[in-house]
Formats: structure tokens, sequence, C-alpha cells
């Protein structure tokens, strides 16, 4: 009963303890985005770059950056010259990391009309590949309108700046530019024997040009692209100007075959499964992110009511933890389906399977508590680490139960009192010693907790030195006992089986040797 009291305390602490997908990483460089408006030129987002990093150099810890502003066209993450990126090497410091980065924030906060979301290397190629979106919560608006989206954006952005733990908040840069229209006019097109196709090339190849050539400059080649010069491509008058040769040998101007008008359109409109959307990215701080996205998924649906046909997706390392938990979960119960079959094809008797598998409880205790009180949060790695303990605690009660057989099978032994507390004592020592050698091998990555390159071992090691410490002590106890009280029968099937099968008696006399 007292067993049982701490199992049940020790799973009350699972659902206390916050959700992430991996533990935060501690790479010792930072990755800082700064997004300016759309059309932004180069040299005004240059300036702000360099301003941006005379203050960062103010920072004790930071001692040196380097900067990009934009990317090429075909580059894997294609970025206009309105976005840089800025690279920052950490010094050892006695400050806490995210004091640090606090005060990044605050001082690149005062910059006027510059988005900032901090993060590191390789935590932002992960978030990228998990959402598109280089931070740990994705808010994804799906719809047909774009001006439904943008103003959905924002109420979602006002939603979203009232949740404590959320830093880095912005909206996708989805705003209206100057554009130039051309909109053939069919009918009139027809009268001239042009067809809109023909007519449409034409004007791509004039507008955004058409590679005839190559020129070769030492061992570079270079593409000859023909095009109208720019001042021409933007203005209205001179493209209504423009003379269109038709079939029949004449040419007319652009204006009498297509309306050019000046207007506003899009900067971009993203696309994701054939659907138009919008992105809200965050990142945390202070908080776990399970708990974050838990108020915003209940706080968004009320806050702002969506028409029919608009929908919200939630994703980032968010989405991934819970792909992830569902995935262990599966492969946990296979698991631990796999091990009832094999140990009851072995002992031959459920009631002493299930008195085996009691072990796991009793190891998920100290496991759990550890990690309250170390770590605090429930990751992957967390959860990794309780299948491998469910296997190493196993282990130990196998080795109780087994010699327990076998002095009753090869030593004369009864089945009472004395025989369980003689197995016992007989199997303290090899016990105790396979826990404290695991144990001593998982201290190192304790203690190296924080550091870089141990943010996965780390709590994989908490969660398997306090399952050691609790399994050990309750397996003592409860092992016995309930062996003691419900093993009588079970022991007793066991042992005919085992008289039955001559290889089955002789491997449990070899597991109980080992």
């Amino acid at each position: 009963l007292a067993a049982l009291g701490l199992v049940v305390g020790g799973l009350a602490l699972f659902p206390m303890m916050g959700r992430t997908f991996l533990p935060e990483f501690n790479e010792g460089t930072a990755v800082i985005t700064l997004a300016m408006a759309p059309g932004t030129s180069l040299q005004e987002s240059d300036r702000m770059g360099r301003i941006a990093e005379k203050q960062l150099l103010t920072i004790p810890e930071i001692k040196r950056t380097g900067r990009r502003t934009g990317r090429a066209e075909l580059d894997e993450h294609a970025e206009g010259v309105h976005r840089s990126e800025l690279d920052v090497d950490l010094a050892a410091s006695d400050r806490d990391r995210s004091e640090v980065l606090h005060e990044i924030r605050e001082k690149l906060g005062q910059l006027p009309g510059v988005l900032v979301s901090v993060g590191q290397p390789i935590s932002h190629r992960l978030d990228h590949m998990l959402s598109g979106v280089q931070a740990a919560i994705a808010v994804k608006i799906f719809g047909p309108d774009l001006v439904a989206l943008r103003r959905y954006a924002a109420e979602t952005e006002a939603v979203m700046r009232g949740i404590d733990g959320i830093v880095d908040l912005q909206v996708e840069k989805q705003v209206l530019i100057p554009q130039v229209k051309i909109e053939v006019d069919r009918e009139r097109a027809a009268l001239y024997g042009l067809q809109p196709g023909a007519l449409a090339t034409v004007l791509e190849n004039g507008l955004n040009g058409r590679v005839v050539g190559q020129v070769l400059e030492g061992v570079r080649t270079i593409d000859l692209v023909v095009r109208f010069a720019d001042d021409a491509r933007a203005d209205a008058d001179r493209l209504r100007q423009l003379l269109i040769d038709t079939p029949q040998g004449g040419q007319v101007p652009l204006g009498l075959i297509a309306e050019v008008r000046e207007s506003q359109g899009p900067n971009a409109i993203s696309r994701e499964d054939a659907m138009r959307r919008i992105v809200i990215s965050a990142n945390v701080a202070e908080r776990d992110l399970g708990s974050i996205v838990a108020d915003l998924q209940q706080a968004l649906p009320e806050a702002v009511p969506m028409a029919p046909g608009y929908f919200v997706s939630y994703e980032g390392q968010f989405q991934s933890q819970q792909q992830a938990t569902r995935l262990i979960g599966i492969l946990a119960l296979l698991t631990l389906g796999l091990i009832f079959l094999l140990l009851y094809a072995h002992f031959h008797s459920g009631v002493i399977v299930v008195q085996v598998l009691l072990n796991v409880p009793l190891a998920f205790v100290g496991a759990l508590v550890l990690t309250y009180f170390t770590v605090g949060t429930i990751s992957v790695a967390t959860l990794v680490g309780l299948i491998t303990l469910a296997g190493i605690a196993t282990r130990n009660t196998i080795m109780m139960i087994s010699h327990y057989l076998h002095l009753m099978a090869h030593e004369g032994e009864a089945f009472d009192e004395k025989m369980v507390v003689r197995g016992s004592l007989e199997r303290l020592v090899p016990v105790t010693m396979t826990a404290l050698t695991a144990g001593l091998a998982l201290v190192p990555l304790v203690l190296a907790a924080h550091e870089p390159g141990k943010e996965l071992l780390y709590p994989v090691a908490i969660v398997i030195l306090g399952g050691l410490i609790s399994s050990t002590f309750l397996d003592m106890a409860v092992t016995p006992a309930v062996f003691f009280k419900f093993g009588r029968r079970a022991a007793a099937r066991a042992l005919e089986a085992a008289q039955r099968d001559p290889l089955d008696a002789l491997t449990v006399s070899t597991v109980s040797k080992k």
C-alpha cells in the first residue's frame, strides 16, 4: 500500500509538468533575424543592420557579429533585402543565458519599424524544417481572400500578445505594393488578329526579360538578357504607347488592345496544400511550449471567430511534440506487449509476468520525481528515457523471481517465508551492483546539465538515474512481498512446466546463476 501511494503520487506529477518537443539547446551562438517592411531599399536595410550590430556589441557577452542582408533569388531560402540575419558568438558569462537573450531583445526592440526574432542556428533550421517558419510556434491561417487573412492575422497577433511567455511575435509580411496591371481586351485584340497568349508572351519578354545568348568572361558564363529599360517598365503611360506587331504586318499601340493602369497588389501570395495562407510566428521564453499553445488554443477561437472557409493550424515544435508523443506511446504499448509475451513464454504464468511488470511503475516514481525537480518539462528525450528505464527495471525483478524458482526446483526449498528471504538476500548484491554501475555511469551526464552537446542526454540520464534509485529500493521490498502473497500457485505451475520441458528448466537455472 505504501508503494502504491508512492506510485500514485509520482504519476500525479506527470500532468503537472510542461510539454516541449526537444530540450532547449545551448549552442553558444545566436541567430537574430531583423525584418523590415517589404520594399525597403538595400541601403536602408544595411544602415539598420549596422545600427543593430553596434547595439549588440554593447552587451558584454557578445564579442563578434556577422550579418547577411537578403538572399539570392536562387538560394534555397530566398529572402528580400528587407530581411537580415545576424550571427552572434556568445562568450562564457556568469549571467544566465536567458538573461542575455532578454537583453538582446530589449536593445533591438528599440529599433523603429523592425521585427526581431532571436534563435540559434540548429534550432532555427529545425523550426524551418518542421513548419517552414524560423520560430517555435507557427499559427497558420488558411482561406481564400487575402484581405480577410490579413485582418484575421492582425486579430490573432493581438490575442497572442496577451499570453505570457510569447516573444518575437510577428506576422508574415503581406502588404499592398504599387503595381502596373495590364489586362488584355480579348475582343479588341481579336480585331487585330492578336491572340491573348501570344500577346502575354511578348509582354513577358519585354517586362521580365528573355535570355538570348551568353557572354564569356574568362571561365565565367553570364546570361545575356534583353528587356525594356527600367524606367519604361514602371511607366504606365509609356507602356500604353508601346507598339505591338500584328499578324498583318502593322503595329498597334498597347493602349488600344489592353487596359494599362497603376494599382496596388500583394507583395507575396503564400500557398500551402493549394490554399492561401498567412503565418503568425513566435518564440517562447520562461514558460514551456505546451502550456503556451494550450492557452492560445483556448483563447483564439473565442476572440477571433472566422467565417466558413477559414481555419487555423497550429504548427512548429508543438505539432511535432504531439506527433512524437503519440508515436512513442504506440511503440511503448507494443513494447510492453512483446515483453509480456516473452516473459509468459518463459514463466508460463500470467501472474508472475504481472509481478515482473510491477517494477515498471515503481521505477517511474523516481524518474518522474527527479525530472519534476530538475528538468521540469516532458520532452521526447524524457519519453525515450522512460522506455529505456522499463527494460532496466524489469531485468532486476526477473533475476529475483527466477532465483526463487531455482531454489524450489534445485535446492529443495519450499514455498515459504524462509525461501523468499533467502532468495532476496542472495540477489541483493547482484541487483544493487547492476543498478549502482549504471547509475554511476550516468552521474557525469547529470552534472553536465545545460552544457553544449548534452541537452538531449541530460533528461534521459535524469530519468534513468531517478528510476534506478526508486526501482532498486522499492523492488527489494515489493517483489518479495508480492511474490510471497500471490505467487504460490503461479510458482507451482511454472515449476510443473519446467519439469515437462528440460530445456526450460535449464534456462531457469542458467538465468538464476547469472
